[in-house]
């Protein structure tokens, strides 16, 4: 997988910043996940526009975690999980990999309770039954690797491009009111007057700025084959 995917070293600016772009769709999906779903409707629901302020800063946050992590893994040829091991002694590296595992593990559970609870919803499938099919697809995904990595990216921007439609027409129908949004981005004082507001902005962070993103996109950029020389790698982290 690692350097599977080449990329022209010729080719014009757009080019290859188009051969950069399934990494970061890859990663893009953590960011609309359960979780995120969650803590951002609830703010929405019992506080309207005034937590956009934290959903703002927060991805403010997560764009540059991932900027770094791109740094990383062009740059010195490692993800965040070889660099801690690499960086850090045994009695460190061991829990730091344990609570990943816990994350990966946590997260991918209620990966699958969430798509299994849409199923239901949508379709009135058991939730059994929805966890089973849940399962099939992560295979059926993995398998496509067999095909080459670009396989994989591309059934992923077409889901996402499923949900970037489903977004714009639910905005388009909830008619928004922009003077408030835009007020809704600039800080407000009751975040910490008001404790279950502070609950929700911290939610909010937390499903937002996530560590297994983080380790994802240190390794998926170097499913690239940028080349080795420095001036190779500078170009491959300004185009990633």
């Amino acid at each position: 997988m690692f350097g599977s995917v080449r990329t022209a070293p010729s080719a014009s600016f757009w080019r290859k910043l188009f051969a950069f772009l399934g990494p970061g769709y890859l990663v893009a999906v953590g960011y609309i996940d359960p979780g995120n779903w969650a803590t951002s409707l609830a703010g929405g629901s019992k506080f309207g526009y005034a937590l956009l302020t934290v959903a703002l800063l927060s991805n403010v946050m997560a764009i540059i975690l991932q900027s770094l992590c791109t740094r990383l893994g062009v740059g010195a040829g490692r993800d965040l999980a070889q660099a801690c091991r690499d960086s850090f002694p045994r009695y460190v590296a061991i829990p730091l990999w344990l609570s990943a595992e816990i994350a990966i593990t946590a997260t991918d559970l209620a990966e699958v309770i969430g798509t299994a609870i849409g199923l239901n919803l949508l379709f009135h499938i058991p939730l059994e039954i929805g966890v089973v099919i849940t399962a099939a697809d992560v295979f059926l995904i993995l398998a496509l690797q067999a095909f080459g990595f670009r396989w994989i990216e591309a059934f992923v921007v077409a889901m996402l491009g499923v949900i970037a439609a489903c977004f714009a027409v639910q905005i388009a129908l909830a008619d928004p009111d922009w003077g408030a949004v835009l007020r809704g981005l600039a800080p407000s004082r009751d975040l910490f007057a008001k404790p279950d507001m502070l609950y929700l902005a911290l939610g909010i962070l937390g499903a937002t700025v996530m560590p297994h993103n983080l380790y994802l996109h240190s390794g998926l950029v170097q499913t690239r084959g940028y080349g080795d020389t420095q001036a190779e790698k500078r170009e491959a982290i300004s185009a990633g």
